[in-house]
């Protein structure tokens, strides 16, 4: 059964093993695909994120970090990222870390949830954050370029907490 909790310092290698890979494939996250562990670590730990973990057992299974999206008067409006091990993709952990972002968002105070760069290639996430109640708000074309040479659009997805 999967737990979610905050991030400790001694999961780096567990989040590092869930990131390389993710990084390194250059579709989804718009990391440069030579970061290095060091450099994905400081910003997925950085200090305005508040990161957490997906555990099963003793394997960390995914990560999210919840922050404001903008700061001043936009911090009322939080936003995630997700990463989800890559053996462990369709097995609810994406769900389950999106619904607990929800739960932590409302109960840190936030009025609203933005992400704001979807990749509308990335088919598996659209389809999860419109089931999560997410709406797609906007659209930027071209805005990404895959590992293969191709553009892909990103989406701007907004759910009212």
């Amino acid at each position: 059964m999967v737990q979610i909790r905050k991030a400790v310092a001694e999961d780096g290698d567990g989040l590092w093993a869930i990131m390389e890979p993710i990084i390194r494939a250059g579709d989804t996250y718009d990391f440069p695909r030579q970061t290095s562990r060091d450099d994905a670590l400081r910003a997925w730990l950085a200090p305005a994120n508040t990161c957490f973990v997906a555990q099963d057992g003793e394997q960390l299974v995914g990560t999210y970090v919840l922050h404001p999206n903008r700061k001043g008067g936009g911090a009322h409006v939080s936003n995630c990222g997700y990463m989800t091990a890559h053996d462990r993709y369709g097995q609810g952990i994406g769900n389950a870390m999106c619904a607990h972002s929800l739960i932590q968002a409302r109960a840190a105070g936030y009025r609203a949830m933005q992400f704001n760069f979807v990749l509308a290639s990335n088919k598996r996430a659209v389809e999860l954050w419109k089931r999560m109640g997410f709406q797609i708000v906007g659209r930027i074309p071209d805005a990404f370029l895959l590992p293969e040479q191709r553009y892909t659009d990103a989406f701007v997805m907004y759910q009212r907490l």
